[in-house]
């Protein structure tokens, strides 16, 4: 595997600053890149604290590297430079291009054959740890922050639109009524006391909750040879009339205003704990904000299915991001054992615990879940295991088991851009599915050509 494979559609970036490396201090150093914001950030701060309080030998630094994808591409250019961070947390769909960086990154099974870290892959589960593992059940990384996609909604608009705030609208036709009653008994009364821009509906992460998920749910390929996990040689097949006809619905909401696109990726998360949205469909892990920020009553929902589709949703996929070891010229293999012990460290029950109770994200473990239960956390804050109760809805299909496709980042870049035209007016919901396929596969050849190379 050559440098090229890494790098495919990567940007070239200036070299990042360079990595500490442990010579005559005590300790071992070890640099951690990670994504997380808000109430997220707080918990991998909060963790570093107690991964380095728990032991002598290893001082770990957790870095705020910017976005999931920035952080990728900072990342890429790190290692490039022969500086990469000793550990990175990359999203999941950052994963097939991980996989294929050949020796950029050192594996969960290599490090654990190399260190002697017990990291059992029978601990996590099985939604969690079949999306970071390798096709005999290898894991290649290290799940730390699953969630899945969930409907926020505003139980105090609801009330206010005569909607029974206990029995949030589960299929699409009837969240269609809903936004409508919203918009006339809700929104237009708050625009008239001259509030805050309010709407009934926004979604965050559009191209992973509308399309991706939506495929998920409803028995969809999302692309061919099972969302990719079958090879390189996978095809884009979200044009689908199913998909056409739920991107279509979308574009007759916000047309007659029950619906608006507010921006890419968690860009719209804040409408909603600010009150400015009554529903927002949106990670699971954004619990810890509302929580944080929210000064009505809220609650999280199942994410809507079309009856026509099917009669028996199935579970939706996982989002959130696993941590990747990375190599360089000059990393010695104490600080890799440093790593490894580490990775121990959050595979614990009791950090798996405490982080899925804190951010809102799922336990990855099964121990960890089992200690939640035990310690009466769901009893105590109801719905917080709704994205348990998502993940496992239906039949995990090879549909449903999430997607493995090269570039992916630069794919949903690619839907996002023919998304925005069609809510402009300048095309239809075929055409800009349509033309996000055809680009898509571009990009999907131009990696599977970098792979082989």
């Amino acid at each position: 595997m050559n440098r090229r494979t890494l790098l495919a559609g990567a940007a070239a970036l200036a070299a990042s600053p360079a990595i500490v490396h442990a010579q005559d201090t005590a300790k071992t150093k070890i640099v951690f890149w990670h994504a997380m914001t808000g109430a997220n950030n707080d918990e991998i701060n909060r963790i570093a604290r107690d991964f380095n309080a728990s032991q002598s030998e290893v001082d770990l630094q957790a870095i705020f590297k910017g976005s999931y994808a920035d952080t990728l591409t900072a990342a890429i250019a790190a290692w490039r430079a022969g500086q990469a961070p000793h550990v990175v947390q990359i999203f999941e769909v950052g994963t097939g291009s991980m996989l294929a960086a050949g020796p950029a990154v050192k594996q969960v099974w290599q490090l654990a054959q190399e260190t002697g870290a017990k990291i059992d892959p029978a601990a996590y589960i099985p939604a969690v740890r079949g999306y970071y593992s390798l096709p005999d059940g290898r894991m290649a990384s290290m799940p730390l922050n699953s969630s899945t996609a969930l409907m926020w909604y505003n139980k105090d608009a609801f009330e206010m639109a005569g909607l029974d705030p206990e029995s949030p609208p589960d299929t699409w036709d009837k969240l269609v009524v809903a936004a409508r009653a919203l918009k006339e008994k809700w929104a237009r009364p708050m625009a008239a006391k001259g509030g805050a821009d309010v709407m009934p509906v926004t979604s965050s992460w559009f191209a992973w909750i509308q399309l991706e998920e939506f495929s998920a749910i409803h028995n969809l390929p999302f692309a061919s040879l099972a969302d990719g996990f079958g090879g390189l040689g996978a095809e884009l097949k979200f044009n689908s009339p199913a998909h056409v006809k739920q991107l279509a619905r979308l574009l007759d909401m916000s047309k007659e205003g029950t619906f608006k696109y507010t921006g890419r990726d968690n860009t719209p998360d804040p409408l909603f704990y600010a009150g400015q949205a009554a529903i927002g469909f949106g990670s699971s892990a954004g619990r810890g904000d509302i929580v944080r920020n929210a000064k009505f009553k809220w609650a999280p929902a199942l994410v809507p299915y079309e009856p026509e589709l099917t009669k028996t949703p199935n579970n939706t996929i996982i989002g959130g991001a696993s941590l990747w070891t990375m190599t360089a010229p000059s990393r010695t293999p104490a600080e890799y054992k440093g790593v490894a012990r580490f990775l121990e460290f959050i595979g614990q029950p009791e950090m798996d615990a405490k982080y899925h109770q804190s951010t809102g994200y799922v336990p990855v473990t099964l121990a960890g879940a089992t200690l939640s239960e035990k310690q009466g956390y769901y009893v105590k804050n109801p719905g917080a295991d709704m994205a348990v109760k998502s993940l496992t809805r239906g039949t995990i299909t090879e549909n449903s088991k999430g997607l493995r496709l090269g570039r992916l980042p630069e794919i949903r870049n690619i839907v996002y851009e023919e998304v925005e035209k069609a809510l402009q007016g300048q095309q239809t919901a075929q055409a800009a599915l349509d033309s996000a396929v055809t680009r898509g596969n571009r990009v999907l050849r131009e990696f599977e050509k970098a792979v082989k190379a």
